[in-house]
C-alpha cells in the first residue's frame, strides 16, 4: 500500500548559519529565540527583510516569516520558523567546535568578541565602543557596538559571541575580511525586548549541556584559567603566547581569539 504522507527533513536551527529571503538574498541567523512556550524562530538584522519576508534555511528549505523588523533606527528582527526546525543554543564555528550559548552577559570594551557569519564563518577581534551610532545610505541606527571584527555581505544579522555569552547581530561596516575592518552590532537585549522573545539557552534548545560538551582537541589550554602576559599553552597542537591577561571562557580558544593569543 502506497503511504499518503509526504517526508520532509528536519533541521537544527543554529547561529551563525545561512538563510535566504524570498529565495534570493542571504544573510545569517543570529540567536535561536522563542516566543511563548512553543513558537521557535531567530533574531537576525532588521536590513535583511520586512515583515512578511519568507526564508528558506542553510539546506535550501522553507523556513519561516519575518514577524517584525525594525531599520534603520535600530538594526534587528524576528523570523518564526516552522516545526521542521529546532532550535539549538548553538552558534557555528565554522571548522572549530560550535560554541554553546550560556547567557547574555554583556562584554565590556576591550573584551575579545567572535563573530559567525555565512560569508567569511568565524571571526574575532575587541570590543571597542558601546553604545555608539553609524550611519549608512539608508539612515543613522543607535545603540550599535563597534568592534574591530571584520565581516563581509552576507554575514549580515549573524551571532556576536563573547566566550559563551550571547552578544548581538551584525550590522554593517567598513572594510573587510582581506584588508581588516570595523563592524558594528546591534545588541541582543533590545531585540528581545521589543519582539517578547528568550534567548535559547542552556538545554532548552536541546543543543550539548554540562554532561556532554563539545570534544576539545588536546592540550594545556583551559577554560577558567588565569593566563598573565606571556603565558604559553598548547591547543590542538600548536604553541600559544599571552597578549593580554585574561581568565579563559568557553569558546576563548587560542584559534578563536587572536587578540589574546598569538601563533609561535
Amino acid at each position: 500500500m502506497r503511504a499518503s504522507e509526504e517526508p520532509r527533513t528536519y533541521a537544527d536551527l543554529r547561529g551563525g548559519d545561512a538563510y535566504y529571503m524570498n529565495g534570493s538574498g542571504r544573510c545569517s541567523v543570529g540567536f535561536p529565540v522563542k516566543r511563548g512556550a512553543s513558537q521557535a524562530g531567530f533574531v537576525t538584522a532588521g536590513h535583511c527583510g520586512t515583515v512578511g519576508t519568507t526564508t528558506t534555511g542553510v539546506n535550501q528549505q522553507a523556513q519561516g516569516t519575518f514577524q517584525g523588523s525594525t531599520f534603520p533606527g535600530r538594526d534587528y528582527a524576528w523570523v518564526a520558523t516552522n516545526a521542521n526546525w529546532t532550535p539549538r543554543n548553538l552558534v557555528n564555528g565554522y571548522g572549530n567546535a560550535d560554541v554553546t550559548v550560556a547567557g547574555s552577559t554583556q562584554a565590556l570594551v576591550g573584551a575579545s568578541i567572535c563573530r559567525s557569519g555565512s560569508t567569511t564563518g568565524w571571526r574575532c577581534g575587541t570590543v571597542q565602543q558601546l553604545n555608539t551610532s553609524v550611519t549608512y545610505p539608508q539612515g543613522t541606527v543607535s545603540g550599535v557596538t563597534r568592534t574591530s571584527v571584520c565581516a563581509e555581505p552576507g554575514d549580515s544579522g549573524g551571532s556576536f559571541i563573547s566566550g559563551n555569552q550571547a552578544q548581538g547581530m551584525t550590522s554593517g561596516g567598513s572594510g573587510n575580511c582581506s584588508q581588516g575592518g570595523t563592524t558594528y552590532f546591534q545588541p541582543l537585549a533590545p531585540a528581545l525586548s521589543a519582539y517578547g522573545l528568550t534567548l535559547v539557552t542552556g538545554n532548552d534548545g536541546g543543543g550539548p549541556g554540562p554532561t556532554d560538551p563539545p570534544t576539545e582537541p588536546g592540550g594545556t589550554w583551559a577554560a577558567g584559567t588565569a593566563y598573565a602576559v606571556g603565558a604559553t599553552v598548547t591547543y590542538g597542537g600548536t604553541t600559544y603566547r599571552c597578549l593580554q591577561a585574561h581568565t579563559a571562557q568557553a569558546g576563548w580558544q587560542p584559534p578563536n581569539t587572536p587578540s589574546l593569543w598569538q601563533r609561535v
